[in-house]
C-alpha cells in the first residue's frame, strides 16, 4: 500500500498572505450596539501566566475541581480622546466628512501627527453642530500613552473607536463631553463578558513549504527533502494561485473571536513576576487577564471590542470566576 501523503496542511480562509500595513490594526468593519457606550479598548501584550480557580459552572464536565487555566496579561494604560471622526454615507460606503479635535493635545501625540498651531474649537464646533444632520456616523480618536509603560517608546498609536448608539445626535452630546479626557479599561470591559482581539501575529521571515504549510518531508532517496510537488503542468504554463511555495510567514493581521475576561485589576504587584515578564517588564497600569493565548509577540498592541459572534456555549459561560491563584513564578 502508498505512503498516503498530505500535500499541505492550514486553512486557506485568510488569502493572500498578506504582510500587515503597520504594527497595530485597523479595524474595517466596527462593532455596532444599540446602547450608547464605547465599544472597545487597547492594551500591550506583557505576556502569559497561568490561574488556578475552582470550578463552579454549571454544565463544566470538571464542576468542583481545581483547574488550571493559561492565560494572557494585557497592560492597559488610560485612553485619551483627543478628536472625533464624522462620516456620511453613499453608494460606496462611509466617507470621511469631517473632524474636530480637542482644545488640549499631549505634547507626545505630535509624534505621530501634525499638531496645528493655531485651532479655533469653538468655530469648528459650531459648524459640525450646524451640520449634525449630514452625518452618518462618528467616531472617537484616542492615542495610547507607552510613557506611563515600561516600554522604552514615546511614540503614541493613534485609531478609532467605535461608539454605540442609533441616533447621530445622542452620540455626539456623548462624545463631546469626553474629548481631551482619558478612559479606563474598567469603564469599558467587563469581567466574566467575552471579547474579541485583533491584532498582527508574530513575523517569521522567509520559510520553506514545510514550516509554512506543513506538508511531510520527502523519503531519503529523494532529492529535494523540502519542498511541495509538482507546481502545474507544461502547458497552459501558469501556476495556480493556492500552490504550495516558500515565501513570508507570519506578520499578518488576525482576529480571534470569545476570548474570556477573567479579571480586571489595579494592583500590578498581584501579577507581576519575579524580574518582569520576559521581554517587557514590569506592569505599572491597570490590566486584564484573558483566557488562553492572543496573536502577536509582546509589547505589540492588543485591539479588544465587544464580542460579535457569541454562540451559545459563550452564552452558557458568561460571569465571573474566582481565581483562587495567580502564578507569579519567573519565566525566565
Amino acid at each position: 500500500m502508498p505512503n498516503i501523503r498530505h500535500p499541505r496542511h492550514g486553512s486557506l480562509q485568510h488569502w493572500p498572505r498578506k504582510k500587515a500595513k503597520r504594527i497595530y490594526t485597523r479595524l474595517k468593519n466596527q462593532p455596532k450596539s444599540k446602547n450608547i457606550s464605547i465599544l472597545g479598548f487597547a492594551g500591550y501584550k506583557a505576556g502569559m501566566t497561568h490561574v488556578l480557580f475552582t470550578d463552579n459552572r454549571a454544565a463544566s464536565h470538571t464542576k468542583g475541581e481545581q483547574v488550571s487555566w493559561p492565560v494572557t496579561v494585557i497592560e492597559c494604560p488610560p485612553l485619551k480622546i483627543h478628536g472625533l471622526n464624522f462620516y456620511s454615507k453613499d453608494v460606496y460606503g462611509l466617507k470621511l466628512s469631517n473632524s474636530i479635535l480637542a482644545q488640549k493635545l499631549d505634547k507626545d501625540l505630535g509624534r505621530k501627527i501634525n499638531l496645528p498651531k493655531k485651532y479655533d474649537y469653538n468655530s469648528k464646533l459650531k459648524d459640525i453642530e450646524s451640520k449634525l444632520s449630514d452625518y452618518y456616523d462618528l467616531r472617537i480618536l484616542v492615542h495610547t500613552q507607552p510613557r506611563l509603560t515600561s516600554l522604552s517608546k514615546k511614540k503614541p498609536e493613534v485609531f478609532e473607536i467605535a461608539i454605540g448608539g442609533e441616533d447621530i445626535k445622542s452620540k455626539f452630546d456623548y462624545s463631546k463631553n469626553l474629548l481631551g479626557s482619558e478612559i479606563k479599561v474598567s469603564d469599558i470591559i467587563k469581567v466574566g463578558l467575552f471579547v474579541d482581539v485583533h491584532s498582527v501575529s508574530k513575523g517569521k521571515g522567509f520559510q520553506g513549504t514545510v514550516k509554512r504549510f506543513g506538508v511531510s518531508i520527502r523519503g531519503h532517496k529523494t532529492e529535494k527533502k523540502r519542498r511541495g510537488n509538482i507546481v502545474g503542468p507544461e502547458r497552459p504554463s501558469k501556476v495556480h494561485w493556492g500552490m504550495i511555495m516558500p515565501g513570508h510567514m507570519g506578520y499578518n493581521t488576525r482576529t480571534e473571536y470569545n476570548k474570556k475576561v477573567l479579571l480586571i485589576g489595579n494592583k500590578p504587584e498581584e501579577i507581576n513576576p519575579k524580574g518582569g515578564f520576559l521581554h517587557y517588564g514590569l506592569v505599572k497600569n491597570d490590566y486584564i487577564l484573558v483566557k488562553g493565548s492572543v496573536p502577536g509577540t509582546s509589547k505589540r498592541l492588543i485591539r479588544l471590542t465587544e464580542a460579535r459572534r457569541i454562540n451559545i456555549l459563550g452564552q452558557v459561560e458568561r460571569g465571573q470566576i474566582t481565581l483562587d491563584y495567580i502564578s507569579k513564578e519567573s519565566k525566565q
